[in-house]
């Protein structure tokens, strides 16, 4: 038996796996009646529904796991990579009515719909469905990397390369200290910058997990998703949306457990802050962590959040517009669960110290699972159930997203006359296939910091054409291909492809890294380095650092760009600020090119564009007779709801003016998002002591 798992933890867990596969199972008759009934649960679900599937939509564990990590890594500001989406909840308000105003199976639709496009709703599909692969290997190698730090070989059982992998990295972490602390010999720095090559290449760690070895890592991830799999063919979106109420429960105790324990073992409340004696890890807005830092992740999420693919399953299912309206409360809690595990961030750094520290910032959660849970027989088992479940919930959205894409935009764009009860057959199909994939994708996956950053902003091109079609009549289709084709290549497909070409990474002239801290002397001994346009820059030869430096990682196509501009001098700016320069550049590329290609060219079906902004400005029916109603006098004259447009009826802009649900909505959610925002640097400052 694995170090800290009991057998109770073992039936914990396996209880989890029958009950959401038993959900399934119960789900598959009244999911079975056709597309609209798998894909939508045949837009009935409720307000109480609707919370719950947005909380488990937006509340992975990959959050969880990732935010603990940065803020352990480098204090509370780095919490910014998750709360800034507090900003955007009013914005919500509204959002959540157009997707459902639509009247649509699939986010695809929208292409076909506004454009009469039927190969760009494929291209969005294809797209996506690799994003959804990328985002299921996410969330599994958060699962994977969770239950890892759980699961360690005890110390009397390493092997020979085991310990001396870390032996080196407590000597990594002690050489570190004496270089913080001015006591570093000149003799050493040798050996620190030869443990920092070794700790750059994984070679050396902290902890030797049973799950390390990759046979292990494989059986891991198959278990993991033939039960997601299993619950999702069985009963798709109507199974997604029962299994919420467990799985939402389950994210809550697993986000509260690790605070009054961790704070228990640390000794009370007032230890945090005397083992955490730098105050500045407890500034919300200190740090490298600026207003236009926060200014530029909020860009770049407000935009890309309109393209996520199981955007219209979620809304589209709702009720009404106040069901649907009401998956903002999920959203609010999903800001709550925020502010705990950036607690627990700071309780991992007041307990994982000096030769404590953790070598992988990424297995913080688990690390503290093991630290505080293990004691107590059945806690573990809970925490993975809640870590399992909040992924496997997340999961199901986005399988069940792309499924869905798959039937309507791809698999129908060359048969067509296949019956509905084929289409969710193949939706079935396409749910294993894409799991599957997404399980190898995992087991490629390295840190979680860069696969954020992807994460954020992998969406932004079609999240910005998605918006702009919303409010701006003229937008045409060869913009939106240009600006959509120009992104991804300037995006993903470049940079995401650069490593693999020779010329790039051996290329010293880009292999560049430079002091961290501007102004600092580079070949000053200890000074941190940074590299200026790739993830990582190592020496060719670990034992040698005389080699050749090599760029590996992302490329950062968007710095690159600025820089050759002669714009500004990149390799003269922080960290901060050249992924700053990536975000601004995701996000306001493709709106330029977009608009300025509009602007030459034309709509080709006008009356298209008439019934696509009159039935966006027509409300849901409370019953199917009243909607029908509805929609054909907006068929009739598409144009009458123009007068509560904001600019005039003329406008080739379609904001509208708000009416009393707006507006109170509008300003609930503002005061909501502001009250948190206090509450967080409320509890921080108290905290900190100060």
């Amino acid at each position: 038996m694995p170090k800290g798992i009991t057998i109770l933890d073992i039936l914990v867990v396996l209880g989890y796996f029958l009950a959401i596969i038993y959900i399934g199972r119960r789900a598959k008759a009244a999911s079975s009646k056709g597309e609209e009934d798998y894909f939508l649960a045949g837009r009935k679900l409720g307000k109480l529904y609707q919370a719950f599937l947005n909380f488990g939509n937006a509340t992975e564990p990959q959050g969880a796991v990732s935010n603990a990590s940065f803020v352990y890594k480098s204090g509370a500001a780095y919490s910014w990579y998750s709360f800034q989406t507090v900003f955007i909840n009013p914005y919500y308000w509204f959002m959540y009515v157009w997707f459902r105003r639509v009247r649509l199976l699939t986010m695809a639709d929208l292409f076909v719909d506004r454009f009469n496009s039927r190969w760009l709703g494929a291209f969005y599909s294809v797209f996506q469905i690799g994003v959804a692969v990328l985002l299921i290997g996410f969330g599994s190698f958060t699962a994977y990397k969770i239950t890892a730090s759980l699961v360690n070989k005890p110390e009397s059982a390493w092997t020979v390369e085991e310990r001396q992998a870390v032996e080196g990295f407590r000597e990594l972490r002690e050489l570190e200290r004496q270089q913080e602390a001015g006591e570093l010999s000149l003799v050493m720095e040798p050996r620190l910058k030869a443990l920092r090559e070794l700790k750059a290449r994984d070679q050396i760690y902290s902890n030797v997990s049973l799950l390390r070895p990759w046979a292990w890592q494989a059986a891991f991830y198959i278990v993991f998703i033939a039960v997601v799999a299993a619950y999702m063919v069985l009963g798709g979106m109507t199974a997604a949306a029962f299994a919420e109420a467990l799985q939402g429960t389950l994210i809550i105790v697993f986000s509260i457990i690790l605070i009054p324990t961790g704070l228990y073992v640390l000794g009370g409340w007032d230890q945090l802050a005397a083992r955490i004696p730098n105050k500045e890890t407890f500034n919300l807005f200190g740090g490298e962590q600026t207003g236009w830092g926060i200014f530029a992740i909020t860009l770049v999420s407000l935009i890309q959040m309109n393209a996520l693919s199981p955007n219209m399953n979620i809304m589209g299912s709702a009720r009404n517009e106040m069901a649907a309206r009401m998956g903002v409360l999920g959203l609010y809690a999903k800001r709550v669960m925020i502010i705990l595990w950036t607690f627990a961030g700071l309780i991992a750094i007041a307990l994982f110290t000096g030769k404590d520290a953790l070598a992988d910032p990424d297995t913080t959660w688990g690390a503290l699972s093991e630290r505080l849970l293990s004691p107590i027989p059945g806690l573990i088992g809970l925490m993975l159930a809640g870590v399992i479940a909040g992924v496997m919930s997340n999961l199901a959205a986005k399988s069940m997203a792309v499924s869905s894409l798959f039937v309507r935009n791809i698999f129908r764009l060359f048969w067509p006359d296949s019956s509905e009860e084929r289409g969710v057959f193949v939706a079935r199909l396409t749910i294993v296939v894409v799991l599957i994939t997404g399980l190898i994708s995992a087991i490629f996956m390295k840190d979680m910091m860069s696969i954020v950053q992807l994460v954020i902003t992998v969406n932004v091109p079609f999240g910005v054409l998605i918006m702009v079609m919303f409010f701006w009549r003229k937008a045409t289709l060869p913009a939106a291909w240009a600006s959509i084709v120009l992104s991804v290549l300037l995006n993903i497909a470049f940079p995401l492809a650069a490593p693999w070409i020779p010329a790039m990474t051996n290329s010293q002239s880009l292999a560049l890294r430079v002091p961290a801290n501007p102004g600092e002397d580079a070949s000053t001994p200890g000074v941190k380095l940074s590299p200026v346009f790739w993830e990582t820059v190592i020496h060719k030869d670990a034992t040698d650092l005389s080699s050749p430096l090599v760029g590996g990682g992302r490329f950062n196509m968007e710095c690159y760009m600025v820089h050759k501009t002669g714009l500004i001098d990149v390799t003269g700016l922080t960290p901060r600020w050249r992924e700053n320069i990536r975000y601004f550049v995701d996000a306001l590329f493709p709106f330029i090119v977009l608009v300025l290609v509009s602007l030459v060219t034309r709509n080709r079906r006008p009356e298209q564009v008439d019934f696509f902004y009159g039935k966006m400005k027509t409300p849901v029916g409370e019953t199917p007779e009243l909607e029908a109603q509805a929609i054909e006098e907006t068929r009739k004259n598409p144009r009458r709801f123009d007068h509560v447009k904001l600019l005039g009826p003329k406008s080739s802009w379609e904001f509208t003016k708000w009416d009393r649900m707006d507006t109170i909505g509008f300003l609930a959610c503002c005061a909501g998002s502001g009250v948190l925002i206090l509450v967080f640097w409320f509890v921080l400052k108290l905290a900190s002591g100060a």
